[in-house]
């Protein structure tokens, strides 16, 4: 099945510049219909108002982390198989462990660029 290359994208980060490398790198794949969050608890507000067929989000954020986002998402019945790629600055084992545990459909770790980014969606929502 093709890719809808206008499928809503969620990407949630605390910090600016984040979200606007993501956007650029998203753009260069082709994805333009991208929305924003600063934290999990701004993102479930979005996610529960509007479809979207991804979530990128950072790990390390507050007053509500991209972990606890992905187990909200994960618990919701409308959420639950929505792909989910988890960005993180730490490639600590137990991070990976607990991401996996918690339903998360793949990993980044920071720094990263647009060919890292092909991978891990090509792995999630399929080529493109």
């Amino acid at each position: 099945m093709a890719v809808d290359m206008n499928m809503s994208i969620l990407i949630v980060d605390d910090y600016k510049t984040m979200l606007r490398i993501i956007r650029n790198l998203l753009k260069q794949l082709g994805f333009n219909n991208v929305d924003e969050a600063t934290d999990g608890s701004d993102a479930l507000t979005k996610l529960r108002t509007k479809e979207y067929g991804l979530v990128i989000s950072d790990w390390n954020m507050e007053p509500m982390t991209g972990l606890q986002l992905l187990r909200e998402v994960r618990s919701d019945d409308k959420m639950r198989n929505m792909p989910f790629i988890m960005i993180t600055a730490e490639s600590k084992t137990e991070n990976v462990i607990a991401a996996k545990e918690a339903g998360v459909s793949n990993y980044i770790v920071k720094p990263f660029n647009a060919a890292t980014l092909k991978a891990k969606l090509t792995s999630v929502i399929g080529a493109f």
